[in-house]
């Protein structure tokens, strides 16, 4: 250990790591900018998202407008979609509801995985064992076919709904990865000195424990969200995801689906937006995973 490293805290080197990491750099860019347009839309574009071109019911019956603009004309930089809407204006006002089906599905599988699997790894036993039967039990079942009886049970799914869905599906792979963790770290001696301390179960894993898996989970939490803002597209295309007029880059895609020879533009700049948002928190993910344990980079 050099000189300038001694007394880093592991979170510091691996941080420091994170940042020498030129494609995690370029991964957190993109989601900062992904992030500035989901939060900030009125900021950035001057238009509303459904605001549209009047056109007569002539032009609507022939199924042309001239206002079906293709891209870099001025003031719509890319082009409109069928019904005269800014594509441009949508996809920033889309970022917000992708990212949020992203972050809250990811929050809730964290939720049902942090719990189960903290208290399968640190009781063990016939808890240990019920819980791992359970997760085992939705890791049998294909992930689309799951979230697609969910939905399916509601006529009109909305975002709650999808929440629950991405949660469900996601929540085994938190808890098994959790699991290990804390089964590792049971048997620590800082483990051992909080119960030399009578400190109760639920305080040593939430106090000590429970922190000392934290990288891990980053990791798995980033690499998440890029799996949900796909399946939240997914199943937009399917017809069981959001419903319109909802401006997801997903629904974006499902709208452009009879218009690819006309108005091609409509489908490929949300498929562009779904592709770097999603490699973006790839490339985030996979430098949280060598910062956090550079063996893997190996």
């Amino acid at each position: 250990m050099t000189a300038t490293n001694r007394g880093r805290s592991p979170t510091q080197m691996a941080f420091k790591r994170l940042r020498q990491n030129r494609l995690a750099m370029l991964g957190a860019m993109v989601v900062l900018v992904v992030t500035i347009l989901a939060f900030f839309p009125s900021w950035l574009v001057p238009a509303h998202v459904d605001d549209a071109e009047p056109y007569s019911f002539a032009e609507q019956f022939r199924g042309k407008s001239e206002y079906q603009q293709p891209p870099g004309i001025p003031g719509h930089p890319l082009g409109t979609d069928e019904l005269g809407r800014d594509v441009w204006t949508r996809i920033v006002y889309g970022a917000g509801i992708s990212l949020r089906v992203g972050l809250v599905g990811t929050l809730v599988a964290l939720f049902i995985g942090l719990i189960l699997g903290s208290i399968a790894g640190f009781r063990g036993g016939r808890i240990d064992t019920l819980i791992s039967r359970l997760t085992d039990t939705f890791f049998a079942f294909p992930s689309l076919l799951l979230m697609i009886g969910i939905l399916a049970v509601f006529e009109k799914p909305n975002e709650v709904v999808i929440f629950a869905a991405l949660g469900v599906v996601g929540w085994p792979g938190v808890a098994r990865i959790v699991r290990g963790q804390v089964i590792s770290l049971r048997g620590s001696e800082f483990v051992l000195g909080a119960r030399a301390l009578g400190q109760s179960d639920t305080r040593i894993l939430i106090g000590h424990v429970l922190p000392n898996c934290l990288g891990p989970v980053v990791v798995v939490s980033t690499l998440m969200i890029a799996g949900n803002i796909l399946a939240e597209a997914g199943l937009s295309f399917l017809g069981i995801g959001l419903p319109p007029p909802a401006p997801s880059w997903g629904r974006m895609l499902v709208d452009s689906k009879e218009y690819w020879v006309e108005m091609p533009w409509m489908g490929i700049f949300p498929g562009l937006a779904i592709m770097i948002t999603v490699l973006g928190f790839n490339l985030l993910g996979d430098g949280l995973r060598d910062a956090f344990d550079p063996k893997m980079k190996d």
